[in-house]
């Protein structure tokens, strides 16, 4: 079976290098003369409302008017970013999406709406790396060990995710595609929520984001078997790569992006990359990425879309291997 590795190369370099679309584009004079809300797919607490909550006053702050968070959890973040495809094209709504933007059409026969069709591309704006990790219960110590549990368990070990088609159930999924095992997943509203119920061992295993996890794993309550990035992690950097471990082709990011409805107006969609290329990379905004793990991003509208189709293309293949297809 062949299934696609992600482009992680390209993923570090739209973070490293800097780009600019000003291009002397300006947004149109009226706007934005109200707030503008920005939709945040999964609960407060988790990466992505710290991270949206943090874009949120920085944008609110470069455009004049207040960017208002709005948390609309459910259904592994389609019902926000369904939300979102339904509201006006005017500027005054956006939403903050994660890999299930891109992983849902394919799982689902039946969706509310098409990331290409419905969506304009704005940015995308950071990513997090991931790991692997179990509750300390589970009798392993690492990669091959628990596969090798796993094979000799079918079906009794269960993995918690934010939700199904989440790029933390997709990641999971591909590990058990890819090593032939049978694990049972138990999707949550959030990953935070699926944490914590690994930490009182509820489920054994999750693929979840470092900044979220490492706390539990210094304190003793998860064990981190592998991050799931090129390279060790600079803030843990005792924790093996997947590779490492004995299992390349398995790195997962989880990246963010920022989109509006399709047939928003062009100036408005330049004005808004402009700023978010520009105050990600600010001192205190990657201070406080740093602090659930993230790094800032940046990216052409242009780049963007090519990103989102590569990540559709990637996790459609894995979603038919895995046979995980639903109404």
């Amino acid at each position: 079976m062949s299934i696609r590795t992600p482009s992680i190369a390209a993923l570090g370099l739209l973070g490293a290098v800097a780009l600019s679309c000003a291009g002397g584009v300006a947004a149109q004079p009226a706007w934005p003369s109200k707030p503008v809300r920005l939709v945040l797919p999964f609960p407060p607490g988790g990466g992505t409302d710290i991270l949206g909550r943090t874009l949120a006053i920085r944008l609110g702050d470069a455009l004049g008017q207040p960017v208002l968070t709005d948390n609309r959890p459910g259904a592994g973040g389609n019902l926000g970013a369904e939300i979102v495809a339904r509201a006006a094209p005017d500027g005054y709504t956006a939403v903050l999406v994660a890999p299930g933007f891109v992983i849902s059409p394919s799982m689902y026969r039946k969706l509310g709406f098409d990331p290409f069709r419905d969506f304009e591309p704005v940015s995308l704006v950071a990513w997090i790396p991931n790991l692997l990790a179990i509750h300390p219960a589970l009798p392993v110590q690492n990669v091959k060990e628990l596969v090798a549990y796993a094979r000799a368990n079918p079906g009794k070990i269960s993995f918690g995710s934010g939700g199904v088609g989440t790029s933390n159930h997709l990641a999971t999924e591909l590990l058990a595609v890819r090593t032939g095992t049978n694990m049972v997943h138990v999707p949550y509203k959030g990953a935070a929520t699926a944490m914590m119920d690994t930490v009182a061992g509820n489920v054994q295993l999750i693929t979840i984001g470092t900044g979220a996890a490492l706390a539990q794993v210094k304190a003793g309550k998860l064990r981190a078997l592998a991050t799931l990035t090129p390279a060790r992690v600079p803030n843990a950097p005792e924790i093996p790569t997947i590779a490492e471990a004995g299992f390349p082709g398995l790195e997962v990011l989880t990246w963010y992006g920022v989109f509006v409805p399709a047939k928003t107006p062009r100036p408005i969609v330049d004005r808004l990359n402009s700023e978010l290329s520009r105050l990600m990379f600010e001192p205190e905004v990657r201070e406080r990425l740093a602090s659930i793990g993230a790094e800032p991003m940046k990216s052409t509208t242009a780049e963007t879309a090519r990103f989102i189709r590569e990540e559709f293309k990637r996790w459609a293949e894995v979603i038919k291997a895995a046979k995980l297809q639903t109404d």
